[in-house]
């Protein structure tokens, strides 16, 4: 052994022998971190603790630590805004996805707040949903009961006091009473796209590489959203990455004989009721039956159970942003979700496991020699 590598190894044993080996969120005092080559000390923000010590205390069999190989496959994950319980376990998925490849592989999101962004410049992007509500084509009275709305049941629907049984009937009362008063707004179904033209809709930024890659590798993608499926089917459109390898399942409007809103199509689907209930469509996952590697998009506790109509699920990673009240929910995320991204406006992290997953760096090195 190199004698500078044995050094490392010497200090490395000495350092972890010496630092309690703890994922505590409470914790700040100093640690010593193993990253790539090199060992530092910083004092670490509550938020990093979960990520950083824990990947810094497992060693490999071949000598480099998780940290290393979590870096070499995926450079993202090492991101400040990367959250993990369980680094070594996302590890495992993540090597098990790879091996499956494209042909095994489908990728379930929600969309609003998840493929879009939360915030921009200090300012909130606006949901599907806002989109619509804050439209010229919408009456000062209406907007201001849509907003009087939305300050009563959104802190309700994030309250991580409340159970989703109790969330569940608060949420249908919500969506019910927005649906009434937008279908009482003569809204026309040509007037859609000039809205969202009009609107700040913004995706998050690394979209493009998101919606390309997964066309390009031909693995399916359902959106499944409680949001307004005209609304974001045109926001994707007019950004030109609807591709069709894309499927929505999300609140659909219903026009009458002359092109008005008169009411909404199918199951109403709310944040708490996105599973297999209210899938009219059980035809899509039937036919994506070799498919059962699955890469989860959320950014709620709701949006976990996007996956239950896959009748064989091989391998699941599901990652979670979380965009609000960070400090009351981050324990619950981190419980749930194998990968959490906390105020993280991109995909990057999304798009990096994506490469790897689907082997583009390999193929891409093999196409140039």
């Amino acid at each position: 052994m190199p004698l500078k590598e044995a050094f490392l190894s010497i200090e490395k044993k000495r350092a972890l022998a010496s630092w309690p080996r703890t994922t505590s969120l409470h914790l700040s005092k100093p640690r010593l971190l193993h990253l790539g080559n090199e060992f530092w000390t910083r004092r670490l923000a509550p938020a990093q603790l979960v990520l950083k010590d824990a990947i810094s205390s497992v060693a490999r069999a071949d000598g480099r630590t998780m940290a290393e190989e979590v870096k070499e496959q995926v450079k993202d994950l090492m991101k400040a805004t990367v959250l993990m319980r369980h680094p070594q376990q996302v590890q495992e998925i993540i090597c098990s996805l790879r091996k499956g490849g494209p042909n095994k592989l489908q990728v379930i999101s929600d969309f609003d707040m998840t493929l879009t962004r939360f915030g921009f410049n200090g300012k909130r992007c606006p949901t599907s949903y806002n989109i619509l509500d804050n439209s010229k084509l919408i009456s000062e009275d209406c907007q201001k009961k849509l907003k009087d709305l939305l300050h009563y049941y959104y802190p309700i629907e994030i309250d991580p006091n409340r159970t989703v049984k109790e969330k569940f009937p608060l949420m249908v009362e919500w969506w019910t009473k927005a649906h009434n008063l937008l279908c009482q707004q003569k809204i026309q179904k040509y007037q859609i796209s000039q809205i969202v033209r009009d609107s700040d809709a913004m995706l998050r930024e690394g979209f493009e590489t998101f919606f390309n890659t997964l066309y390009r590798s031909n693995v399916p993608l359902l959106i499944f959203s409680a949001g307004i499926g005209d609304i974001l089917e045109e926001i994707i459109r007019q950004m030109n990455v609807f591709h069709p390898n894309i499927h929505v399942v999300s609140n659909y409007m219903d026009f009458d004989e002359s092109g008005y809103l008169q009411g909404f199509k199918g199951h109403l689907i709310h944040t708490y009721n996105k599973n297999s209930s209210v899938l009219e469509d059980s035809k899509y996952f039937e036919q994506l039956q070799a498919k059962t590697n699955i890469l989860l998009l959320g950014d709620s506790m709701g949006d976990l159970t996007m996956a239950d109509g896959v009748s064989s699920v091989g391998n699941i990673l599901k990652i979670g942003f979380l965009n609000d009240k960070v400090e009351e929910r981050r324990e619950r995320y981190l419980d749930s979700y194998d990968i959490v991204l906390e105020k993280d406006e991109t995909l990057d992290v999304v798009n990096g496991i994506l490469t790897h997953i689907l082997c583009e760096a390999d193929q891409a090195g093999m196409q140039e020699s």
